[in-house]
């Protein structure tokens, strides 16, 4: 059995709705699953096609009836039977994780080079404070030396 959803509303992209449609599909053994996002005439669209038995796809009909990622705005959702082919799910779990890494690396690259001046920035502000501490040691211990010698006497010990 094959299924299309359209769920359409102002607030269905860039919420994670691929990725939590897709780990429930995955979970309920549906053997085929894909997703898109699309943009719609009215409101943004996330199209899936699904292919799995009739239990395991009423149960995805009613989670998506009754279930959604935290962010989203849904106005609609409307479902109809599907002939066409429908991709693994695994297949489709790992175009998702390279589409992922392909948003990650510019991030991690971003980072690496952040780390690298808060690297040099700390070294740069280590040496600072170990210059002062041994351009303020010396006087320190004179006015040790004084503040000892000042309580030693205030207590009558010479």
């Amino acid at each position: 059995m094959k299924l299309k959803t359209k769920i359409t509303g102002p607030k269905v992209h860039e919420v994670g709705y691929r990725y939590f449609l897709m780990s429930n599909a995955i979970d309920m053994g549906l053997k085929g699953f894909h997703a898109r996002n699309r943009k719609g005439e009215k409101e943004p669209e996330v199209i899936t096609l699904v292919e799995g038995d009739e239990e395991a796809i009423a149960d995805f009909k009613k989670l998506v009836e009754t279930q959604k990622p935290e962010h989203s705005r849904v106005s609609n959702i409307a479902f109809e039977d599907f002939e066409g082919e429908v991709m693994r799910a695994g297949e489709y779990a790992q175009v998702c994780t390279s589409n992922q890494l392909n948003k990650a690396i510019p991030l991690l690259l971003d980072m690496r080079n952040d780390l690298k001046v808060v690297r040099k920035t700390s070294d740069m502000t280590l040496d600072e404070i170990k210059g002062m501490r041994e351009d303020i040691q010396p006087g320190y211990a004179r006015q040790m030396q004084a503040d000892v010698r000042a309580i030693k006497e205030r207590l009558g010990m010479h």
